[in-house]
Protein backbone atom coordinates (compact mmCIF):
# COMPACT_ATOMS: atom_id res chain seq x y z
CA UNK A 1 0.00 0.00 0.00
CA UNK A 2 0.85 3.22 -0.82
CA UNK A 3 -0.49 6.63 0.95
CA UNK A 4 -0.28 10.09 -1.05
CA UNK A 5 1.49 12.97 0.78
CA UNK A 6 2.26 16.35 1.00
CA UNK A 7 5.47 16.62 -0.76
CA UNK A 8 5.92 20.76 -1.17
CA UNK A 9 5.27 23.60 0.42
CA UNK A 10 2.79 25.65 -1.11
CA UNK A 11 4.46 28.76 -1.63
CA UNK A 12 6.94 27.18 -3.05
CA UNK A 13 4.43 25.69 -5.78
CA UNK A 14 2.98 29.04 -6.78
CA UNK A 15 -0.02 28.56 -4.35
CA UNK A 16 -1.68 30.92 -1.79
CA UNK A 17 -2.09 28.88 2.03
CA UNK A 18 -4.35 31.53 3.00
CA UNK A 19 -6.74 31.03 -0.21
CA UNK A 20 -5.70 27.37 0.81
CA UNK A 21 -7.13 27.64 3.89
CA UNK A 22 -10.23 29.13 2.65
CA UNK A 23 -10.87 26.53 0.50
CA UNK A 24 -10.69 23.98 3.58
CA UNK A 25 -12.63 25.79 5.71
CA UNK A 26 -15.89 26.15 2.66
CA UNK A 27 -15.25 22.08 2.40
CA UNK A 28 -15.13 21.95 5.88
CA UNK A 29 -18.41 24.34 6.56
CA UNK A 30 -20.61 21.34 4.07
CA UNK A 31 -19.17 18.66 6.26
CA UNK A 32 -20.35 20.10 9.92
CA UNK A 33 -23.34 20.95 7.94
CA UNK A 34 -24.03 17.80 7.32
CA UNK A 35 -24.16 17.98 3.80
CA UNK A 36 -20.75 15.99 3.25
CA UNK A 37 -19.82 12.81 5.75
CA UNK A 38 -15.88 14.05 5.06
CA UNK A 39 -13.61 14.69 1.96
CA UNK A 40 -10.00 14.69 1.02
CA UNK A 41 -8.86 17.19 -1.24
CA UNK A 42 -5.21 17.44 -2.78
CA UNK A 43 -3.58 19.81 -5.22
CA UNK A 44 -0.29 19.67 -6.92
CA UNK A 45 2.12 21.30 -9.33
CA UNK A 46 4.65 20.28 -11.28
CA UNK A 47 3.79 16.67 -10.04
CA UNK A 48 4.54 17.79 -6.21
CA UNK A 49 1.84 17.32 -4.01
CA UNK A 50 1.58 21.00 -2.12
CA UNK A 51 -2.17 20.70 -0.47
CA UNK A 52 -3.36 17.60 1.03
CA UNK A 53 -6.63 17.75 3.34
CA UNK A 54 -8.52 15.30 5.31
CA UNK A 55 -11.51 16.19 7.58
CA UNK A 56 -14.35 14.74 8.92
CA UNK A 57 -15.29 11.04 8.63
CA UNK A 58 -15.31 8.28 5.92
CA UNK A 59 -17.90 6.00 8.54
CA UNK A 60 -19.73 8.18 10.23
CA UNK A 61 -21.94 5.65 12.06
CA UNK A 62 -18.17 3.64 12.85
CA UNK A 63 -16.47 7.00 13.57
CA UNK A 64 -13.78 6.60 11.76
CA UNK A 65 -12.13 9.18 9.66
CA UNK A 66 -11.12 10.14 6.49
CA UNK A 67 -7.59 9.50 5.89
CA UNK A 68 -5.25 9.55 3.08
CA UNK A 69 -5.50 6.38 2.50
CA UNK A 70 -9.08 6.36 2.71
CA UNK A 71 -10.37 4.07 -0.76
CA UNK A 72 -13.31 5.83 -2.73
CA UNK A 73 -15.83 4.63 -4.96
CA UNK A 74 -14.80 6.45 -7.97
CA UNK A 75 -17.86 5.17 -10.11
CA UNK A 76 -17.37 7.13 -13.58
CA UNK A 77 -13.79 8.22 -12.61
CA UNK A 78 -13.62 4.74 -14.11
CA UNK A 79 -14.06 6.06 -17.78
CA UNK A 80 -10.90 7.54 -18.39
CA UNK A 81 -9.17 4.83 -17.16
CA UNK A 82 -10.81 2.34 -19.39
CA UNK A 83 -10.35 4.59 -22.21
CA UNK A 84 -6.56 4.73 -21.55
CA UNK A 85 -6.25 1.14 -21.78
CA UNK A 86 -8.67 0.94 -25.28
CA UNK A 87 -5.67 3.82 -26.60
CA UNK A 88 -2.96 1.16 -25.24
CA UNK A 89 -4.46 -1.67 -27.65
CA UNK A 90 -4.91 1.05 -30.11
CA UNK A 91 -1.01 1.82 -30.23
CA UNK A 92 -0.55 -1.74 -29.69
CA UNK A 93 -2.40 -2.17 -33.39
CA UNK A 94 -4.85 -4.27 -32.11
CA UNK A 95 -7.32 -1.31 -32.30
CA UNK A 96 -8.31 1.31 -34.42
CA UNK A 97 -10.36 4.22 -33.45
CA UNK A 98 -11.95 4.25 -36.66
CA UNK A 99 -13.00 -0.14 -36.25
CA UNK A 100 -16.63 -0.29 -36.43
CA UNK A 101 -17.76 -2.16 -33.02
CA UNK A 102 -19.57 -4.64 -34.82
CA UNK A 103 -16.29 -6.04 -36.24
CA UNK A 104 -15.85 -6.90 -32.55
CA UNK A 105 -18.82 -6.69 -31.20
CA UNK A 106 -21.36 -8.61 -34.09
CA UNK A 107 -24.18 -7.48 -31.70
CA UNK A 108 -23.65 -4.17 -32.53
CA UNK A 109 -23.31 -4.90 -36.53
CA UNK A 110 -26.43 -3.18 -37.61
CA UNK A 111 -27.60 -0.78 -35.61
CA UNK A 112 -31.23 1.03 -35.84
CA UNK A 113 -32.20 4.58 -34.92
CA UNK A 114 -35.11 5.32 -32.92
CA UNK A 115 -37.83 6.59 -35.25
CA UNK A 116 -41.35 7.08 -32.68
CA UNK A 117 -43.30 4.62 -30.79
CA UNK A 118 -43.19 2.87 -27.10
CA UNK A 119 -43.08 -0.25 -25.74
CA UNK A 120 -43.56 -3.30 -28.43
CA UNK A 121 -44.59 -0.45 -31.52
CA UNK A 122 -41.37 1.06 -31.58
CA UNK A 123 -40.50 2.22 -35.22
CA UNK A 124 -36.81 2.18 -36.07
CA UNK A 125 -34.51 3.02 -39.16
CA UNK A 126 -30.96 1.75 -39.95
CA UNK A 127 -28.71 4.33 -38.74
CA UNK A 128 -26.74 6.33 -41.15
CA UNK A 129 -23.53 4.90 -40.49
CA UNK A 130 -21.65 2.29 -38.27
CA UNK A 131 -20.78 2.51 -34.50
CA UNK A 132 -17.40 3.07 -34.37
CA UNK A 133 -15.04 2.89 -31.49
CA UNK A 134 -14.12 6.44 -31.30
CA UNK A 135 -18.28 6.95 -30.91
CA UNK A 136 -17.68 5.07 -27.84
CA UNK A 137 -14.89 7.06 -26.25
CA UNK A 138 -16.42 10.36 -27.15
CA UNK A 139 -19.99 9.62 -26.10
CA UNK A 140 -21.70 10.38 -29.31
CA UNK A 141 -22.37 6.61 -30.50
CA UNK A 142 -26.17 7.63 -29.74
CA UNK A 143 -26.82 5.13 -26.36
CA UNK A 144 -28.03 6.32 -22.90
CA UNK A 145 -28.95 5.83 -19.79
CA UNK A 146 -31.96 4.39 -17.99
CA UNK A 147 -32.39 7.32 -15.44
CA UNK A 148 -32.51 9.68 -17.45
CA UNK A 149 -36.24 10.59 -18.90
CA UNK A 150 -35.75 13.37 -21.32
CA UNK A 151 -35.63 10.80 -24.72
CA UNK A 152 -37.86 7.77 -25.27
CA UNK A 153 -35.19 5.52 -25.78
CA UNK A 154 -34.74 6.02 -21.57
CA UNK A 155 -37.66 4.66 -21.04
CA UNK A 156 -36.68 1.55 -23.44
CA UNK A 157 -33.22 1.29 -21.10
CA UNK A 158 -35.74 1.46 -18.02
CA UNK A 159 -38.12 -1.43 -19.76
CA UNK A 160 -34.74 -3.68 -20.50
CA UNK A 161 -33.95 -3.98 -16.58
CA UNK A 162 -31.26 -0.88 -17.15
CA UNK A 163 -31.85 1.01 -14.03
CA UNK A 164 -28.77 0.20 -12.93
CA UNK A 165 -26.78 0.16 -16.58
CA UNK A 166 -26.32 -3.81 -15.98
CA UNK A 167 -28.80 -6.69 -16.98
CA UNK A 168 -29.91 -8.73 -14.07
CA UNK A 169 -28.05 -11.53 -14.04
CA UNK A 170 -25.61 -10.89 -16.39
CA UNK A 171 -22.12 -10.26 -16.82
CA UNK A 172 -20.46 -7.28 -18.56
CA UNK A 173 -20.82 -9.73 -22.35
CA UNK A 174 -24.53 -10.55 -21.45
CA UNK A 175 -25.13 -6.59 -20.52
CA UNK A 176 -23.81 -4.96 -23.95
CA UNK A 177 -25.93 -7.48 -26.04
CA UNK A 178 -29.27 -6.15 -24.53
CA UNK A 179 -27.74 -2.42 -25.12
CA UNK A 180 -26.76 -3.85 -29.08
CA UNK A 181 -30.56 -4.81 -29.09
CA UNK A 182 -32.15 -0.98 -28.42
CA UNK A 183 -32.42 1.47 -30.72
CA UNK A 184 -29.87 4.46 -30.49
CA UNK A 185 -30.95 7.56 -30.30
CA UNK A 186 -29.22 9.39 -32.60
CA UNK A 187 -27.42 8.28 -35.70
CA UNK A 188 -23.71 7.81 -34.45
CA UNK A 189 -21.14 10.28 -34.60
CA UNK A 190 -23.93 13.04 -34.71
CA UNK A 191 -24.78 14.55 -30.98
CA UNK A 192 -23.29 13.62 -27.38
CA UNK A 193 -24.97 11.81 -25.11
CA UNK A 194 -23.34 10.62 -21.90
CA UNK A 195 -24.17 6.85 -21.84
CA UNK A 196 -23.35 3.58 -20.92
CA UNK A 197 -20.81 4.03 -24.29
CA UNK A 198 -17.61 2.96 -21.92
CA UNK A 199 -19.24 -0.15 -20.86
CA UNK A 200 -19.33 -0.98 -24.62
CA UNK A 201 -15.89 -0.21 -24.75
CA UNK A 202 -14.54 -2.09 -21.86
CA UNK A 203 -16.28 -4.96 -23.18
CA UNK A 204 -14.08 -4.41 -26.80
CA UNK A 205 -11.11 -4.12 -24.61
CA UNK A 206 -11.78 -7.52 -22.98
CA UNK A 207 -12.55 -9.17 -27.09
CA UNK A 208 -9.44 -7.31 -28.73
CA UNK A 209 -7.25 -8.05 -25.30
CA UNK A 210 -8.54 -11.75 -24.52
CA UNK A 211 -9.02 -10.67 -20.88
CA UNK A 212 -11.13 -10.12 -18.31
CA UNK A 213 -11.58 -5.81 -18.19
CA UNK A 214 -10.21 -5.85 -14.46
CA UNK A 215 -7.48 -8.54 -14.98
CA UNK A 216 -6.06 -6.35 -18.46
CA UNK A 217 -6.48 -2.86 -16.48
CA UNK A 218 -4.51 -4.71 -13.91
CA UNK A 219 -1.66 -5.63 -15.88
CA UNK A 220 -1.18 -3.03 -17.87
CA UNK A 221 -2.64 0.26 -16.30
CA UNK A 222 -2.07 -0.26 -12.52
CA UNK A 223 0.34 -2.70 -11.46
CA UNK A 224 3.31 0.16 -13.97
CA UNK A 225 1.96 2.84 -12.65
CA UNK A 226 1.82 1.79 -9.00
CA UNK A 227 -1.62 2.52 -8.35
CA UNK A 228 -2.01 -0.21 -5.66
CA UNK A 229 -5.26 0.10 -4.34
CA UNK A 230 -6.95 0.46 -7.97
CA UNK A 231 -9.09 -2.40 -9.15
CA UNK A 232 -12.54 -3.69 -8.91
CA UNK A 233 -13.13 -5.29 -5.79
CA UNK A 234 -11.50 -5.19 -2.28
CA UNK A 235 -9.37 -7.43 -0.33
CA UNK A 236 -10.44 -7.93 3.76
CA UNK A 237 -7.45 -6.31 4.13
CA UNK A 238 -8.47 -3.38 2.59
CA UNK A 239 -12.30 -3.01 3.62
CA UNK A 240 -11.57 -1.01 6.75
CA UNK A 241 -10.34 1.79 4.63
CA UNK A 242 -13.32 1.97 1.92
CA UNK A 243 -15.63 5.14 2.51
CA UNK A 244 -19.25 4.52 3.40
CA UNK A 245 -21.47 5.74 0.60
CA UNK A 246 -24.06 8.00 1.42
CA UNK A 247 -27.13 9.83 -0.24
CA UNK A 248 -29.14 13.37 -0.42
CA UNK A 249 -32.12 12.87 1.54
CA UNK A 250 -34.63 15.64 3.07
CA UNK A 251 -32.97 15.77 6.10
CA UNK A 252 -29.08 15.41 5.27
CA UNK A 253 -27.44 12.52 4.19
CA UNK A 254 -27.54 8.28 5.19
CA UNK A 255 -25.99 5.37 4.13
CA UNK A 256 -27.34 3.97 0.47
CA UNK A 257 -26.22 0.77 -1.19
CA UNK A 258 -23.07 1.52 -3.59
CA UNK A 259 -21.21 -0.64 -6.06
CA UNK A 260 -20.92 -4.30 -4.67
CA UNK A 261 -16.80 -4.83 -3.92
CA UNK A 262 -16.48 -7.46 -1.93
CA UNK A 263 -15.50 -10.58 -3.78
CA UNK A 264 -15.06 -10.11 -7.88
CA UNK A 265 -18.44 -8.68 -9.05
CA UNK A 266 -19.43 -10.73 -12.29
CA UNK A 267 -20.56 -7.76 -14.02
CA UNK A 268 -17.12 -5.42 -14.30
CA UNK A 269 -18.39 -2.06 -15.38
CA UNK A 270 -16.02 0.16 -17.43
CA UNK A 271 -18.09 3.37 -17.00
CA UNK A 272 -18.07 3.04 -13.35
CA UNK A 273 -16.80 -0.38 -11.39
CA UNK A 274 -13.81 0.69 -9.69
CA UNK A 275 -12.43 1.92 -6.35
CA UNK A 276 -9.31 3.56 -5.68
CA UNK A 277 -7.57 5.63 -3.53
CA UNK A 278 -6.12 9.23 -3.98
CA UNK A 279 -2.00 7.83 -4.47
CA UNK A 280 -3.68 5.64 -7.01
CA UNK A 281 -5.29 8.61 -8.67
CA UNK A 282 -3.01 11.05 -8.30
CA UNK A 283 -0.29 8.28 -10.40
CA UNK A 284 -2.64 8.05 -13.03
CA UNK A 285 -3.19 12.20 -13.49
CA UNK A 286 0.72 12.51 -13.33
CA UNK A 287 0.68 9.59 -16.27
CA UNK A 288 -1.36 11.53 -18.01
CA UNK A 289 0.12 15.22 -17.10
CA UNK A 290 3.90 13.90 -18.44
CA UNK A 291 2.27 12.74 -21.77
CA UNK A 292 1.82 9.17 -20.87
CA UNK A 293 4.88 8.59 -18.82
CA UNK A 294 6.07 7.86 -15.35
CA UNK A 295 8.66 7.07 -13.50
CA UNK A 296 10.17 5.75 -16.73
CA UNK A 297 6.79 3.92 -17.39
CA UNK A 298 5.22 4.90 -21.03
CA UNK A 299 1.70 3.93 -20.63
CA UNK A 300 1.25 5.76 -23.95
CA UNK A 301 2.75 8.80 -26.71
CA UNK A 302 2.75 11.72 -25.91
CA UNK A 303 0.51 12.63 -29.34
CA UNK A 304 -1.99 9.67 -28.26
CA UNK A 305 -2.53 11.95 -24.95
CA UNK A 306 -2.64 14.96 -26.69
CA UNK A 307 -5.66 13.08 -29.23
CA UNK A 308 -7.16 12.07 -26.21
CA UNK A 309 -7.18 15.22 -24.71
CA UNK A 310 -8.61 17.50 -27.36
CA UNK A 311 -12.71 18.03 -28.28
CA UNK A 312 -14.08 15.39 -30.58
CA UNK A 313 -17.88 16.73 -30.67
CA UNK A 314 -18.92 17.54 -33.69
CA UNK A 315 -18.03 20.61 -35.42
CA UNK A 316 -15.99 21.42 -32.29
CA UNK A 317 -18.84 21.94 -30.21
CA UNK A 318 -19.67 22.03 -26.58
CA UNK A 319 -21.50 19.54 -24.84
CA UNK A 320 -24.30 22.22 -24.19
CA UNK A 321 -24.08 22.77 -27.63
CA UNK A 322 -23.76 19.24 -28.79
CA UNK A 323 -25.66 17.30 -26.38
CA UNK A 324 -29.50 16.19 -26.30
CA UNK A 325 -31.46 16.70 -23.14
CA UNK A 326 -30.45 16.83 -20.07
CA UNK A 327 -26.93 18.20 -21.37
CA UNK A 328 -27.89 21.23 -22.32
CA UNK A 329 -27.11 22.97 -19.30
CA UNK A 330 -25.13 26.18 -18.91
CA UNK A 331 -22.97 24.90 -17.16
CA UNK A 332 -21.64 22.82 -19.98
CA UNK A 333 -20.74 25.38 -21.79
CA UNK A 334 -17.35 26.27 -23.18
CA UNK A 335 -16.49 22.68 -22.43
CA UNK A 336 -16.04 19.37 -24.88
CA UNK A 337 -15.25 16.08 -24.58
CA UNK A 338 -12.34 14.50 -25.98
CA UNK A 339 -11.54 11.02 -25.62
CA UNK A 340 -12.92 9.87 -22.43
CA UNK A 341 -12.56 13.07 -20.40
CA UNK A 342 -14.14 16.42 -20.52
CA UNK A 343 -11.83 19.25 -21.79
CA UNK A 344 -11.88 23.45 -21.29
CA UNK A 345 -12.33 24.63 -25.14
CA UNK A 346 -13.33 28.07 -24.05
CA UNK A 347 -12.55 29.09 -20.21
CA UNK A 348 -14.18 32.75 -20.67
CA UNK A 349 -17.82 31.03 -20.79
CA UNK A 350 -17.46 27.88 -18.40
CA UNK A 351 -19.47 28.58 -15.08
CA UNK A 352 -16.36 28.36 -13.01
CA UNK A 353 -12.74 29.44 -13.31
CA UNK A 354 -10.63 27.12 -15.72
CA UNK A 355 -8.05 26.65 -17.87
CA UNK A 356 -7.87 26.14 -21.46
CA UNK A 357 -7.45 22.71 -22.34
CA UNK A 358 -7.65 21.73 -18.80
CA UNK A 359 -9.21 17.76 -18.65
CA UNK A 360 -10.38 15.56 -16.27
CA UNK A 361 -14.28 13.79 -15.22
CA UNK A 362 -16.12 13.18 -12.07
CA UNK A 363 -18.36 10.22 -10.89
CA UNK A 364 -21.44 10.51 -9.54
CA UNK A 365 -20.59 9.74 -5.66
CA UNK A 366 -18.98 13.29 -5.79
CA UNK A 367 -15.65 12.93 -6.73
CA UNK A 368 -13.52 14.28 -9.24
CA UNK A 369 -10.30 14.95 -11.18
CA UNK A 370 -8.56 17.67 -13.71
CA UNK A 371 -5.73 18.27 -14.94
CA UNK A 372 -4.45 21.96 -15.97
CA UNK A 373 -1.25 21.46 -18.51
CA UNK A 374 -1.20 25.35 -18.72
CA UNK A 375 -0.88 25.51 -15.09
CA UNK A 376 1.03 22.57 -14.38
CA UNK A 377 -1.40 21.59 -12.09
CA UNK A 378 -3.97 18.79 -10.86
CA UNK A 379 -6.82 18.24 -8.84
CA UNK A 380 -8.60 15.78 -6.92
CA UNK A 381 -11.59 15.64 -4.54
CA UNK A 382 -13.23 12.87 -3.17
CA UNK A 383 -16.54 12.23 -0.71
CA UNK A 384 -19.24 9.56 -0.51
CA UNK A 385 -22.48 11.22 -1.24
CA UNK A 386 -24.49 10.37 -4.23
CA UNK A 387 -26.74 13.68 -4.29
CA UNK A 388 -30.07 14.19 -5.85
CA UNK A 389 -29.02 17.16 -8.12
CA UNK A 390 -26.03 18.93 -9.41
CA UNK A 391 -23.68 19.48 -6.23
CA UNK A 392 -22.54 22.96 -6.09
CA UNK A 393 -19.50 21.40 -4.25
CA UNK A 394 -17.37 21.50 -7.92
CA UNK A 395 -18.16 24.97 -8.66
CA UNK A 396 -16.75 26.55 -4.98
CA UNK A 397 -14.18 23.98 -5.20
CA UNK A 398 -12.77 24.98 -9.05
CA UNK A 399 -12.94 28.61 -7.65
CA UNK A 400 -11.50 28.25 -4.81
CA UNK A 401 -8.49 26.54 -5.88
CA UNK A 402 -7.81 29.29 -8.93
CA UNK A 403 -7.90 31.41 -6.15
CA UNK A 404 -5.05 30.01 -4.78
CA UNK A 405 -2.77 30.16 -7.94
CA UNK A 406 -0.25 32.87 -7.66
CA UNK A 407 1.65 32.41 -10.90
Amino acid sequence: MAVLRQEADPGEAGLDAKALERLDRELARRVDAGELPGFLVAVARAGRVAHLTTYGARDLAAGLPVEPDTLWRIYSMTKPVTTVGALMLVEDGLLSLDDEVGRHLPAFAEPRVYVDGSDDRVRTRPASGPLLVRHLMTHTAGLTFAFYHAHPVDALYRAAGLESSVAPGTDLAGTTDVYAGLPLLCDPGTRWNYSVATNVLGRVVEVVSGSPLDVFLAERVFRPLGMTDAGFEVTDAQAQRLAELYGETDDGIEPVPGTPLRGRPRFLSGSGGMVASAHDMHRFMEMLRRHGELDGTRLLRPETVRLMTRNHLPGGADLRSAGVPPHDDPGNEGVGFGLGVSVVVDHSRTREPSGLGSYGWSGVATTTFWVDPGRDLTVQFYTQVRPRSSHTVYRDLKRLVHEALTD
